[in-house]
């Protein structure tokens, strides 16, 4: 089998790591991809797309650059670089210029569930623990949804208000998969951000973690992005 052109690069989104994008990845190697999973801090906006930045830097290929959730943030920021050839947007923001999670979260749907963060500490943001599972991970195992509830990473107030400056989905080609199921990011808004960047949409019925409960729809879009790009 010939190793496909693209390298592939992911993006984790908030109140998590990289490591949850592991059988994305193994599910990419195996179709002969190379793969660059990015631990972005997710302490402000300009410091994660520094370092997803850093990762596409190291990269000799194109670059297929995939966000999941506030990563979405990050990669239409960072998806200005050269290399870059294609964006991925796994149930994530998309936005525009000017934008950031704290505005594209302002105005949600009448009827919405609101995502349970709890009020910032020291200038980080949280999930509520009880209720982690109902809300990010509910078509998980359970005791993988606790795991992931009690193992959060600190989400900094600083990376949901930074601003999109120059948002790549209006250069580049797009892939969008919404969580019809989704009870952090609503699917209607999901649809809207997808349609208004003309990106090319796939629906899946999952959570918020469908790159964990559905990896194998998550990898299918991503080779899909990589293989239209050459």
């Amino acid at each position: 089998m010939s190793t496909p052109a693209a390298h592939v690069v992911l993006v984790h989104g908030g109140f998590v790591d990289g490591s949850g994008w592991q059988q994305v990845h193994d599910l990419l190697i195996a179709r002969g991809f190379l793969v660059t999973v990015v631990q972005n801090p997710t302490l402000s906006l300009a410091d994660d797309v520094a370092v997803t930045r850093r990762a596409i830097d190291a990269v000799d290929a194109p670059v297929v650059l995939v966000g999941h959730s506030y990563g979405g943030v990050v990669v239409t920021e960072a998806g200005d670089h050269d290399r870059v050839a294609a964006l991925v947007y796994i149930a994530a923001f998309a936005p525009d210029r000017g934008e950031s999670v704290n505005t594209l979260i302002a105005n949600p749907p009448p009827g919405t569930p609101a995502p349970p963060i709890t009020p910032p500490v020291d200038g980080f943001l949280f999930l509520d623990k009880q209720k982690f599972a109902s809300a990010f991970a509910a078509d998980l195992p359970e005791g993988l949804a606790l795991f992931m509830a009690n193992s959060q990473v600190p989400w900094g107030v600083d990376a949901l208000g930074g601003a999109v400056t120059r948002p790549a989905w209006r250069d580049k080609p797009s892939w969008y998969l919404v969580a019809t199921e989704d009870r952090m990011i609503p699917p209607p808004a999901q649809r809207a951000m997808a349609d208004r960047a003309g990106a090319t949409v796939k629906e899946v019925a999952a959570s918020h973690s469908l790159y964990l409960s559905q990896a194998r729809a998550t990898a299918d879009l991503i080779a899909e992005a990589a293989h239209s790009i050459g």
